[in-house]
């Protein structure tokens, strides 16, 4: 028996989904909760397995809330964003939900919740959302529109095209093993960049080179071995 919280500000909402769950014989729900505060309170509890939450709540953002989810719990987001597929990478979220619920898809998710090896979160894709959350503030933003992820010591800065940064408090291998090629290739140690979005590249001398991208206001060092393979890739979309 598996025991989840609904975290949801939609009544409606709330009801399909807890009509759905009942389908499920071994899927119980314990607690309910429309508000951020309400929320807090349920998840301070230590006798729940899941969470099903919503992204977007009247008083905050479901993704403020990973933090206070016990560690032994598994995430179901629930979004209403119906033009690209969310996954929420920075947590470890087992699935996500678009609204309104599809019955089959909720089956799956709950079959990898029952799996003992839990299917590890896909690679996301050029038109995917992805949240960053800094000191600054939260926004979701296309993939495809990061230009360059660079290493601060273990944490980084996202460059966009339109020119915005944000520090993340997110280690440079985690963007990597995610934001994939094409969407990001590793050029150096500290850098990962967006190939479609460099404006101009030259060779500093046989094994590395510089690139100049949209939205980053300094040119990024392609160092050895990446200068090769790089180099051929950006010839080739010329």
């Amino acid at each position: 028996m598996f025991r989840a919280l609904i975290i949801e500000d939609n009544p409606g909402a709330r009801a399909e989904l807890r009509e759905l769950l009942s389908h499920h014989a071994h899927i119980a729900v314990i607690g309910e909760a429309p508000t951020v505060g309400r929320a807090r309170t349920l998840l301070a509890l230590d006798d729940y397995d899941l969470v099903f939450l919503d992204i977007e709540l009247r008083g905050g953002n479901g993704f403020d809330l990973v933090t206070h989810v016990r560690p032994a719990a598994r995430i179901i987001f629930v979004t209403a964003f119906n033009d690209f597929a969310v996954r929420a990478f920075e947590v470890n979220a087992l699935d996500y939900l678009l609204k309104p619920v599809d019955p089959d898809r909720l089956a799956q998710s709950i079959a990898r919740l029952e799996s003992p090896a839990h299917t590890p979160t896909k690679a996301l894709q050029a038109d995917d959302l992805v949240h960053l959350n800094s000191d600054a503030g939260a926004k979701f933003v296309p993939a495809a529109s990061i230009a360059a992820i660079l290493a601060e010591q273990n944490y980084t800065r996202v460059y966009l095209t339109d020119g915005t940064k944000f520090f993340i408090r997110r280690a440079l291998k985690c963007w990597e093993e995610q934001l994939v090629p094409p969407i990001l290739r590793r050029v150096a140690r500290d850098a990962l960049v967006n190939l479609d979005h460099v404006t101009a590249f030259s060779g500093i001398h046989e094994r590395t080179g510089k690139l100049t991208l949209t939205g980053v206001n300094h040119s990024i060092t392609v160092t050895a071995p990446n200068w090769n393979a790089v180099r051929i890739l950006l010839e080739r979309q010329r």
